[in-house]
């Protein structure tokens, strides 16, 4: 087996009769899937690991049934992680570990997410569909103004989820400018951590004055529904800015990313594009299953901690020791899915993982996929001739980010 771009996997040996595996975590070409992840899946599906930062070695599981059970398993916990230095893809958290629903167990956990939920509903979701569709139309309208070709990351793709995810918590037109920017330094620590922590904290300062404010001006975004829960003594002032936090920067950033992505993938594969075309009642599976196909991050997210010995994929995991869990490559899965490296929009309901599973399920769901469906389905209506106005091996795409995405997405029409 071999590791990213094809170096050999090499033992660090934490246990005498285990190999450890090197995971580098390279950057790879557009949406190539990383062929460590793949060799895993198929000789090792659950295996000791080390990555770049960080302490010792920790457990990947990578077939679906297993990341399944490592997402669920109360005796995985992400609480537990808080005390505990691992190795990691990042030099330091992304998200602070105290007061955050990414390190919460239940039923703390079961609290926070039931709070961020009100303003998840599928209620809300019907009101903000509209404003978010008007979103798009406007930012395609300067678009067409600028004319072809033009940069979709600059005029829909970076802007749009920033309005729409600004629009549920209810931040200000003028606070807005800088938060693209500030995501995007937050989820690309490598290159620059003391940058990423700076803007942290101007993130942080940005929700504390929200919260802030709604708490003297109450409103039914989600600002107004942390401030309320804030205020009837559900959860603490940090909790309430920490889950702000976490949808603001994921929802700026990741869907930015993934949203083109998706644009990528059905312009470079004409064929399903033609499909969806011929048939636009099919972009909900479609959706799901772009969000299946896609490799939209580098590396892995956020482990648990064994706080009793236990069994995965027939492999002894002792008390203490991190689980890793790869949604990308469980999505890759043949047991779960048939012909799983092929990206085919009829391939029906997807139960993927791209999400997460268990008690961590992202709360966002809802709301990335209707960003997703309006991207997709206003260009697919406005551009019958959306094309990629460079060959595709001439496109730039972001390096040392923990989602992946190109810099610029040029179109033509």
């Amino acid at each position: 087996m071999t590791g990213s771009e094809g170096c050999p996997l090499t033992a660090a040996g934490a246990r005498q009769e285990e190999t450890v595996h090197e995971w580098t975590l390279e950057d790879f070409r557009a949406l190539e899937f990383d062929p460590f992840l793949t060799g895993l899946l198929r000789d090792e599906p659950v295996a000791r690991i080390r990555l770049p930062f960080g302490a010792g070695a920790a457990w990947l599981t990578t077939r679906y049934e297993d990341v399944k059970q490592a997402s669920s398993d109360p005796r995985l916990s992400r609480t537990a992680l808080v005390d505990h230095e691992v190795t990691s893809g990042s030099p330091h958290a992304i998200a602070a570990k105290h007061a955050a629903l990414n390190y919460a167990d239940p039923p703390r956990l079961t609290t926070l997410r039931r709070v961020v939920a009100r303003a998840f509903t599928g209620r809300s979701m019907q009101r903000l569909r509209p404003v978010a569709q008007r979103t798009a139309d406007r930012l395609l309208d300067e678009m067409e103004r600028h004319g072809p070709p033009a940069d979709l990351m600059a005029h829909l793709h970076g802007p749009f989820p920033l309005s729409v995810v600004c629009d549920l918590l209810g931040v200000p037109e003028e606070e807005r400018a800088q938060m693209t920017s500030w995501a995007d330094v937050i989820m690309t620590p490598r290159p620059a951590p003391a940058r990423s922590k700076e803007a942290q904290r101007t993130v942080r300062d940005v929700v504390v004055g929200l919260i802030e404010r709604r708490g003297a001006e109450p409103a039914g975004d989600l600002a107004g529904v942390l401030a309320s829960a804030v205020d009837g003594g559900e959860i603490t002032v940090d909790e309430a800015v920490s889950l702000a936090t976490a949808i603001l920067v994921s929802g700026a950033h990741a869907v930015r990313n993934n949203s083109a992505n998706m644009v990528y993938a059905l312009l470079t594969h004409p064929e399903q594009l033609a499909r969806l075309r011929a048939a636009p009642g099919l972009l909900p599976q479609a959706v799901d299953e772009l969000l299946r196909w896609i490799p939209h991050r580098n590396g892995v997210g956020i482990p648990r901690i064994a706080t009793e010995d236990l069994e995965i994929g027939g492999v002894r995991i002792r008390r203490g020791e991190a689980v890793y869990s790869s949604y990308l490559a469980a999505n890759r899965d043949p047991a779960a899915f048939g012909a799983p490296d092929a990206l085919d929009i009829d391939r029906g309901p997807s139960a993927h993982l791209s999400f997460g599973y268990g008690p961590h399920h992202c709360v966002g769901a809802m709301l990335a996929r209707m960003e997703s469906e309006i991207v997709i389905g206003t260009l697919m209506e406005r551009y019958p001739r959306l094309a990629l106005a460079v060959p595709p091996e001439q496109m730039t795409w972001q390096k040392g980010g923990l989602i992946r995405g190109p810099e610029s997405l040029p179109v033509s029409w």
